[in-house]
Formats: structure tokens, C-alpha cells, sequence
């Protein structure tokens, strides 16, 4: 019972992540007008970052550690950077589905490592959801550009290298002192590139803009990333990386009512193909439908400690 709680608990955070990540989109188009690319990924670190040290401070020395840094140097710092860019020169729609690539190139590389699913409905899902993104981007959409679109793409690539991997630095730690440190790590990746490629953003004179900065911060960041740590922290990164579908689904509602991007009924029809896809691809795999964990499935083949476990940082 508790291990089902347990599980019900992480599916959650993994499904409230998505959804929050559906507002980064619209609140990054938001924000650009205001900050540039660069400056406005260094913004939110700084934000983001110091309130969840605090929330795992006693996880922090144990989350100091290279491995640790260096997959927040490009799984944030990198994703961000080029996500943001992307986002300058394409459309809310556009962007917030090729996101939607994620969960699919996370399936690809774990079938590259030998873990991938034998369920013909998992793949069928990734399918869907698949076509669904082909069907928004290649229907057309206000403000869009091939090249953003392939800077957007690139950071889809990046983050799902970053969740695929992702289980091995939290086995053992405290997700929010994990995050932070890759926030960190980040951070010192996006401030050279604001400084050497972009002008010193002026103080803003749009509370607008101001709003979604704050927001993007903490709504979009903080609480979000913290949330998909911890889930992912219970579950394996193919499970995980499902949720992160929903937030293409939220982003190109956004865009379409409050950006007015065009919804041709191919659209909407691939939306939906999203939707479904992220239905089935979150399925159980075999060894998940016979009470086998990532962790103790990882064990079993590689003889190695468990990579998805997790446990609160000593005193904490």
C-alpha cells in the first residue's frame, strides 16, 4: 500500500511538472521582449536556484559532486539557452511541440542502450505523439522559422540525454540539492554567453514583462524542476520522460488562445494525437507490470546498485 501511495505521489509530481512547463513557452515569449536569450536563462537560475539550496541545504554536500554539475551545465544550462533562442524565432505553437519530441528521443536512446519496452501500445503511443508534433509544426503557425524550430529541436535532444541519465545522479540524494547544484552549474554556462554575445538588459518598464520573468522563475522553474526530480527520483526515465509531453499539449493551448497562433483542424487533430500518445506511452513496461522496479531491473542486468532509488538526505 505504501509503495502504491508512494508511486500515485511521484505520478503526480511528474504530471504537475508537465503542466507547469506548458506556461514556459508563452511566458519565455513574454519575457524576450525584456531580456535576451541568454540573460533571461541566467535570470531564472538566479532566482530558482538559491530557494531550492535552502529547501535541500542538508542534501548539498553530497550534491556537490563533478558528475552532478556537469549534467546541469548542459542538461539546464544548454537546454535553456538554445530553447530560449529557438523560441525568439519561432512560434509559441511550434515550440511548445517540439518539445513534445522529449519523451520520444528518450524511448530512442534507452532502446539504444538495450532498455527499451517490448509493449507494442508503448511505442504506438510514442507513434502518436510523434505524428501529433508533425501535424502542429508542419500545419504552419504565426511567428515560425525553420531555424528556430531546429535550435528548439536541439534542446529537446540535449534535455532528453539529460533525463535519460539523470536516475544515476539522484539515486541517493536530495532532488531539490541535486537541482540546485545543476542550476549552479547552469548558471556559469549562461552567464558567459549573456555577457560576450548579448547587451546588459536596462531595468524593465513593462510590469508585464517584470510578471513573467517572476514567474517563469518560479512557476516555470523552481517548482517544476523540483517536482520531476522527485518523481523521477521513484520511477524509470522512460516513465518519466512521458509526463513531459504535457507540456506541449498546455503550451500550444496557450499559444493558440492567448497568442492567437493560428489551430487549423489538422492541428487540433495532431494535439489530440499528442494527447493519446502520452496516454499510452506512459504504460507500464513488462518489468513495471510484474512489480519489477527501474532500480531492481538495473540491478538484476548490470549487477549494479540501484540507479532509481532515492532516500531523504541524511537529517533532512
Amino acid at each position: 500500500m505504501e509503495k502504491l501511495r508512494t508511486n500515485h505521489i511521484s505520478i503526480a509530481a511528474l504530471a504537475s511538472a508537465g503542466v507547469l512547463w506548458g506556461l514556459t513557452v508563452p511566458l519565455s515569449k513574454l519575457a524576450l521582449p525584456w531580456l535576451a536569450p541568454a540573460w533571461l536563462t541566467v535570470i531564472r537560475f538566479l532566482i530558482a536556484g538559491p530557494i531550492l539550496a535552502l529547501i535541500g541545504r542538508r542534501g548539498l554536500r553530497d550534491a556537490l559532486r563533478p558528475s552532478v554539475a556537469g549534467a546541469g551545465a548542459f542538461g539546464f544550462g544548454g537546454v535553456l539557452i538554445l530553447q530560449n533562442v529557438g523560441i525568439a524565432r519561432t512560434s509559441v505553437s511550434h515550440a511548445a511541440l517540439l518539445i513534445g519530441a522529449v519523451p520520444v528521443l528518450v524511448a530512442l536512446i534507452a532502446a539504444a542502450r538495450g532498455q527499451a519496452s517490448r509493449r507494442p501500445l508503448i511505442w504506438l503511443g510514442y507513434a502518436l505523439a510523434l505524428i501529433g508534433i508533425a501535424l502542429v509544426a508542419g500545419a504552419g503557425g504565426g511567428g515560425s522559422s525553420g531555424q528556430g524550430d531546429l535550435l528548439v529541436l536541439g534542446s529537446a535532444v540535449l534535455s532528453a540525454l539529460f533525463i535519460y541519465g539523470q536516475p544515476r545522479l539522484l539515486g541517493g540524494r536530495d532532488p531539490a540539492a541535486v537541482t540546485a547544484v545543476q542550476f549552479a552549474a547552469g548558471l556559469l554556462v549562461a552567464l558567459p554567453v549573456a555577457l560576450l554575445t548579448e547587451p546588459t538588459p536596462a531595468a524593465s518598464t513593462s510590469s508585464g514583462s517584470l510578471a513573467a520573468v517572476l514567474s517563469l522563475s518560479l512557476l516555470g522553474t523552481a517548482l517544476p524542476f523540483w517536482l520531476f526530480a522527485y518523481g523521477q527520483s521513484k520511477v524509470s526515465a522512460r516513465l518519466a520522460g512521458a509526463y513531459v509531453n504535457l507540456e506541449p499539449v498546455v503550451g500550444v493551448a496557450v499559444g493558440w488562445a492567448a497568442f492567437d497562433n493560428p489551430a487549423t483542424a489538422v492541428q487540433i487533430v495532431g494535439a489530440l494525437g499528442v494527447l493519446f500518445g502520452i496516454v499510452l506511452s506512459g504504460l507500464p513496461s513488462e518489468s513495471e507490470s510484474e512489480g519489477v522496479s527501474g532500480g531492481e531491473e538495473g540491478r538484476r542486468s548490470t549487477g549494479r546498485r540501484p540507479i532509481l532509488s532515492w532516500r531523504p538526505a541524511a537529517g533532512s
